[in-house]
């Protein structure tokens, strides 16, 4: 488990990290979202004592992470998949990690079957592809067999069998009553992986709470419909007390109603449906909805962007603007 009380992080005048607290709990994905310069990756590396927190305190299954004498058996963790040694072989620089923390060396060779590197375990890490150095940064979090995990961007570089391995191995480990946090700005990906999610902005707590709760709290779900006797149904509908927003192409939005009530209330009075369907949010509608006070970085379409300015130098056309004084 990983508790959070107070935490916070000022770099200089910058509030990075703004007064956190939120507990990890074993036994399910957690899922850490927020907009770019939210605070997350300075938040993970608070938890693993590479940066140290202005106010406030971490602990690990109730310790602080430097009181740990062998920390990789308490938590792995995969933050930067580049921070190994590029002349060491996959097992080579495994191994060190191994003998660091008094791990049995025959862990090495598991951890690199369990991601798919026993091939290229004597290749030098520094010819991997980013999706084999992901892997080699997976093996290192596993390689004490750790409780806890944290994973930062864990799927960058993955193949599309990867991905679906590591969001397997992220359930599996759950299953077995670990602690899992992982970070993550693939929306969809976290929606198939992560059981609760903790939310930041702007370095605050915006939302701790399960995956479904935050979807249901953040987004609109609904009921569309599509009928040749569209008037008819606006009057049933109406009669039943039933509000129907029009979205065009004679599709009809209806909120508070399941399709099983609408469905049987078209049958009974003989309407015809082409379309009855659920829309339900995704996590992505619900993220954007709740961080859109919190994003610092705001990109523009491009017919926001404003006109390019005439050219200038010799090859420009001669004219001046007209003075509209004048």
């Amino acid at each position: 488990m990983i508790e959070l009380e107070g935490l916070t992080k000022h770099f200089g005048k910058k509030v990075a990290v703004d007064n956190l607290s939120f507990t990890v709990r074993p036994g399910v994905v957690t899922g850490f979202l927020g907009p770019n310069g939210a605070g997350k990756s300075t938040t993970m590396r608070m938890m693993l004592d590479l940066d140290n927190p202005t106010r406030g305190r971490v602990r690990i299954d109730g310790r602080h992470y430097r009181d740990l004498d062998e920390p990789l058996k308490y938590i792995g963790a995969l933050l930067d998949a580049k921070a190994m040694h590029g002349g060491r072989s996959a097992y080579n620089n495994l191994l060190c990690l191994a003998q660091a923390n008094r791990i049995p060396a025959r862990r090495v060779a598991e951890v690199l079957d369990v991601v798919g590197l026993t091939a290229v375990a004597k290749k030098k890490s520094k010819g991997f592809s980013l999706g084999m150095g992901q892997r080699l940064g997976i093996a290192s979090a596993l390689l004490g067999d750790p409780e806890i995990l944290m994973f930062d961007e864990p799927v960058n570089g993955l193949d599309p069998e990867g991905i679906h391995w590591i969001r397997n191995l992220m359930k599996a480990l759950a299953q077995e009553g670990r602690t899992i946090f992982v970070s993550s700005h693939l929306m969809s990906e976290m929606a198939l992986t992560a059981d609760h999610l903790i939310v930041i902005g702007q370095g605050k707590l915006l939302a701790d709470t399960s995956m479904a709760d935050f979807i249901h709290k953040n987004s609109r779900s609904y009921v569309r419909l599509r009928t040749p006797q569209r008037e008819r149904l606006l009057d049933v509908l109406h009669g039943a007390g039933m509000i129907a927003v029009e979205s065009g192409n004679g599709t009809l939005e209806i909120d508070g109603a399941t399709t099983e009530a609408l469905g049987e209330l078209a049958a009974e009075h003989r309407i015809t449906l082409h379309e009855l369907s659920a829309q339900r949010a995704s996590l992505e509608e619900a993220f954007m909805q709740m961080t859109a006070g919190a994003v610092e970085y705001h990109a523009h379409s491009t017919g926001d962007l404003p006109d390019a300015p005439p050219p200038t130098g010799p090859a420009a056309p001669q004219w001046a603007p007209r003075n509209e004084g004048a």
